[in-house]
């Protein structure tokens, strides 16, 4: 239970910070400032989590990572199934934490939707929006596998590396998609922002459940066939 409670709060942070800032600064590419915000705050979420909960849960605090884990013999499926549900109510406990913050203090939304994700960027392609979120979600966790791999020594800096790396791809993906790569993340501003009436996303919230998944399954199979002796 200890561990679900922290997947629970990690992915709720994961939130509350990094859609908070997309909210609150916005993510124009063109004007850049809060394009690169956006994304240093879900990497440096993860910083901070991988060090405040990683020795409890390991710190997926993301559907698609707990997958490449199972998928890597690295846990269970009923843990696995814990650990997604666990991170899908942090998700929407972030998402209703930022709908207080805002909708208390009059803050405009630059996002419009609780920083969640859609395919403006593609010019609403679904086909290439999924392909972006396999790509960039293959990316970030054959990141972790390789950093947490048991045949890897990077010691106290494996939190830095898969932090960063989450930037890397926030900084490709943003523009495209918005950067996903994380289910949780998108399922809980996008339900809380079809709640609040703004405009929903929930048609093309498949998207983003499919591509990381898939993404992640793959990232597992390669890595686990590249480790191989």
């Amino acid at each position: 239970m200890k561990k679900y409670l922290a997947e629970c709060i990690g992915t709720c942070t994961l939130v509350v910070l990094g859609c908070g800032t997309a909210m609150l600064v916005g993510c124009d590419a063109a004007a850049g400032g809060g394009y690169i915000l956006t994304a240093l705050a879900f990497g440096l979420s993860i910083v901070a989590m991988a060090y405040c909960i990683g020795n409890i849960s390991g710190c997926h605090i993301n559907p698609a990572v707990s997958l490449g884990v199972l998928l890597s013999g690295g846990m269970d499926l009923k843990e696995f199934i814990g650990y997604v549900a666990a991170q899908c109510v942090g998700a929407l406990a972030g998402s209703g934490l930022l709908a207080l913050i805002f909708g208390l203090g009059g803050v405009k939304d630059m996002t419009g939707g609780f920083g969640s994700n859609g395919l403006a960027g593609v010019n609403g392609s679904a086909v290439a929006g999924l392909l972006v979120e396999i790509v960039l979600t293959f990316i970030f966790v054959i990141c972790i596998l390789g950093v947490t791999s048991k045949k890897q020594k990077h010691g106290s800096f494996g939190g830095l590396v898969i932090g960063f790396t989450l930037v890397g791809v926030h900084i490709l993906g943003i523009g495209l998609t918005g950067t996903s790569v994380n289910p949780a993340r998108s399922i809980g501003p996008a339900i809380v922002s079809a709640i609040a009436g703004n405009a929903s996303p929930l048609a093309s919230l498949w998207v983003f459940i499919v591509g990381p998944l898939v993404g992640a399954a793959l990232a597992a199979v390669v890595y686990k066939a590249l480790e191989k002796n």
